[in-house]
């Protein structure tokens, strides 16, 4: 519960400064500035599990982010091979997408809730298939239709293209 105090003061103090910054550009006449300042933040959260619809569900998060100026959020769980997050984070740069990679433990459905609960400037989740998302789940963990009713924003789910 610390930590999610923490984190509220930290987005918090993120924003005044934003505001005071803005009212220092407007004041001086930079009023464009001003207002890219004070812009809604907008991120993407692409969930990762390391299955082969993951290249599609990058792309479609890719896409979305280019179109609406947002963000995007990378999360993945342990074990995800490091090579596959590098080439991502590589063609990210390249398009100029602001991007954040972040390392989940456990069953990807409660680590997908835990960071929404957390971040409230997330647009919406893309994940890969259904089949993908049940790993590092125990059995006593609520089903997915469950687990995903408690989410805050809309959830994509991105599957493999048939015949694949």
């Amino acid at each position: 519960m610390e930590s999610i105090t923490r984190e509220r003061i930290r987005r918090l103090l993120k924003q005044l400064e934003d505001a005071m910054s803005a009212v220092a550009f407007a004041e001086a006449g930079e009023f464009e500035t001003a207002r890219s300042l004070l812009r809604e933040r907008r991120k993407i959260l692409l969930a990762l599990t390391g299955r082969n619809a993951d290249t599609n569900a990058f792309r479609y998060a890719i896409n979305i982010c280019s179109r609406i100026k947002a963000g995007l959020e990378i999360l993945y769980i342990e074990g995800y091979e490091e090579s596959r997050l590098e080439h991502y984070r590589k063609q990210l740069e390249k398009e100029g997408i602001e991007h954040n990679l972040v390392k989940g433990k456990g069953c990807i459905r409660e680590e997908i809730l835990r960071y929404t609960d957390n971040d409230r400037e997330i647009q919406f989740v893309v994940v890969e298939s259904p089949e993908s998302q049940g790993i590092n789940c125990k059995e006593g963990e609520l089903p997915i239709a469950e687990s995903y009713r408690r989410l805050k924003c809309p959830l994509v789910v991105v599957s493999e293209p048939s015949g694949t």
